[in-house]
């Protein structure tokens, strides 16, 4: 079987690889951006941010969630924030998915990210990583949208923010790969403007184990998963609507091993309870103000 690990040079000069094709495998390396000038001066009413949003303390926010990465000995290869004026761009998530074979570019469907996708076309080029694709025309897609349910298989939701056109092209691109796309709609909930992306309701956190809010969940996506032999792990609902979906939003660095935004002990101890080790950090100002949880922050670029 061919090597789903391909090499690259990045610009430190050292060696790396890239290739993604799991939500949990060993996360090796992510490409990441830094808190910007554009995001601490942002409009909370403008780009719909909580009252959580506390620019002062978004810095010691983001380091904390890095440092437990840097502990965890996870690579950061850094997009350029220079002259950004994007602030949701700091959730690196959204803009691009990695494949076993390079990237795909996305469009995003929050108009305020619009071109976002040139951040992540320069990083690429720039550590020698191929750009397989890209949407085109109307087509709308955001990474949040979007997960691997197994190396065979990718599930996108249609949401305000991932239209039909974006799911077909993505589609294509996959299939010549044999890697099957299905897609569900996602519900209403809260609007258009809210941030509503298939990962707000589920996160696969180990080998076959999902943690999820069954509730919101398409009921295709349900099937599917049991048909695939997962575990759905239940968070509480109280802890799901008082952080926007955030206590969903899990990043895992190995199977069985994840981190997650601090203040729900509730899902805390669901995910402990069900073999996964937690590592945990103060996101409120950042991640519970400006929509966007641990998993949004990275761009995994190699996942062994």
């Amino acid at each position: 079987m061919e090597s789903e690990k391909n090499t690259l040079i990045n610009y430190s000069g050292k060696r790396a690889l890239y290739g993604v094709s799991s939500m949990i495998s060993k996360l090796e390396t992510v490409g990441m951006l830094k808190p910007m000038e554009a995001l601490k001066a942002a409009d909370p009413k403008k780009w719909h941010y909580g009252n959580s949003f506390d620019p002062a303390k978004i810095d010691n926010n983001y380091s904390s969630f890095t440092k437990i990465l840097s502990d965890l000995n996870v690579n950061i290869l850094w997009m350029n924030s220079k002259n950004n004026k994007i602030a949701d761009s700091i959730f690196t998530y959204d803009a691009s998915f990695m494949t076993p074979k390079g990237a795909i570019l996305l469009s995003l469907g929050k108009p305020l990210r619009k071109g976002e996708e040139k951040i992540h076309e320069a990083f690429y080029k720039k550590n020698n990583i191929p750009i397989i694709g890209r949407l085109s025309g109307s087509a709308l897609a955001e990474g949040g949208d979007m997960f691997w349910v197994d190396k065979e298989t990718v599930v996108i939701g249609k949401s305000f923010r991932t239209n039909q056109q974006g799911i077909e092209q993505i589609k294509r691109m996959l299939n010549k790969f044999n890697i099957a796309v299905v897609s569900f709609d996602l519900p209403f909930f809260k609007g258009s403007e809210a941030c509503l992306h298939m990962m707000s309701l589920i996160s696969i956190v180990g080998y076959k184990k999902a943690l999820t809010y069954k509730p919101l969940l398409p009921i295709g996506l349900v099937q599917l998963l049991e048909k695939k032999g997962y575990k759905l792990i239940k968070a509480p609902e109280d802890e799901f609507i008082s952080s926007e979906g955030l206590n969903i939003n899990v990043l895992a660095i190995n199977p069985g091993e994840c981190v997650m935004i601090c203040g729900f002990p509730k899902t805390k101890k669901a995910l402990e309870k069900n073999g996964v080790n937690v590592h945990t950090f103060d996101g409120n100002s950042l991640c519970i103000g400006c929509e966007g949880g641990p998993t949004c922050l990275t761009r995994p670029i190699l996942r062994e």
